[in-house]
């Protein structure tokens, strides 16, 4: 079954790295009484998702921010390592971006985001969306026909919906 507007995420852990390694997220303590934005996508280090999904919560944080948002989380299949690596890389932590990895696919799976792409390597990888979650209940959520597009999945995208 795909999430959809109105409904209440699954509970899920990820995984975020520490400073003793690996650390799992209880993504309902994130979720409970706040207000988060949650986009997902194929891969870290990945075309679309470096050059164009990442930048575009990057440069509205402080937007959202202003709207009230708690937090911002990309969520990809990939390990904590990657998660945390990639973060460093495009600056998305500095911003303040939360890099979380669902690295067995059970979130993704769970809310029927998962596609798979083999001659590209992707093996239940996630399909591009972002969604807006008010304590946990999914009040917007813009998902991409094609993972390789990044427009109705944009932070910019998002900002707008919620006006």
């Amino acid at each position: 079954m795909t999430i959809k507007t109105g409904d209440t995420l699954p509970e899920a852990t990820l995984l975020v790295m520490g400073d003793n390694g690996p650390e799992p997220v209880a993504l309902g303590d994130k979720l409970k009484g706040r207000k988060v934005v949650i986009f997902g996508l194929p891969g870290a280090y990945t075309g679309t998702c470096s050059t164009a999904h990442v930048p575009s919560f990057m440069v509205t944080y402080d937007e959202f921010k202003a709207k009230g948002v708690d937090e911002i989380i990309c969520v990809a299949v990939n390990d904590p390592f990657v998660m945390k690596a990639w973060g460093e890389a495009t600056r998305a932590t500095d911003v303040g971006i939360t890099m979380l990895g669902d690295a067995h696919s059970e979130f993704t799976t769970a809310i029927g985001m998962e596609f798979s792409a083999p001659p590209a390597g992707f093996i239940n990888r996630s399909k591009r969306y972002a969604m807006l979650v008010d304590n946990g209940v999914v009040s917007i959520l813009n998902a991409e026909a094609n993972p390789g597009e990044c427009e109705i999945s944009a932070g910019e995208t998002l900002l707008e919906a919620m006006s």
